[in-house]
């Protein structure tokens, strides 16, 4: 079993491409894996922009969408693994992006502080 620390034997990502229905991404390797978008409900629901602005680090391992606080690991990718969010986060994300609020977990906290008084 590998550990969740960078490892090594896991390439790491060159390219990342998101259309309407597929993630798509290079590997340092030259493997290229693709998966269904819908394996990640957050960028299913962004604009092109926001699926394209992407940063990779941890000696590209991880890719992240700032402007959707979304991340995914190379590893998971390459172990079949989709969004483990739970319906309960993505719904109170998915609302907050609709209004237009800040969609960090900082952010959606306070927001929630907020609403119940504290």
């Amino acid at each position: 079993m590998r550990s969740s620390t960078v490892d090594s034997e896991v390439p790491g990502a060159t390219a990342v491409r998101a259309t309407e229905d597929t993630l798509t991404v290079e590997l340092s390797d030259g493997r290229t894996i693709s998966v269904p978008l819908d394996w990640y409900p957050r960028l299913v629901h962004a604009t092109p922009d926001e699926r394209n602005n992407y940063e990779l680090y941890a000696e590209s391992q991880h890719i992240h969408w700032p402007d959707l606080d979304e991340d995914i690991g190379v590893e998971g990718l390459l172990e079949g693994r989709a969004s483990g969010e739970s319906a309960w986060s993505f719904r109170r994300w998915l609302e907050a992006k609709r209004a237009g609020r800040p969609l960090t977990l900082d952010a959606l906290r306070q927001y929630d502080r907020e609403q119940a008084g504290g």
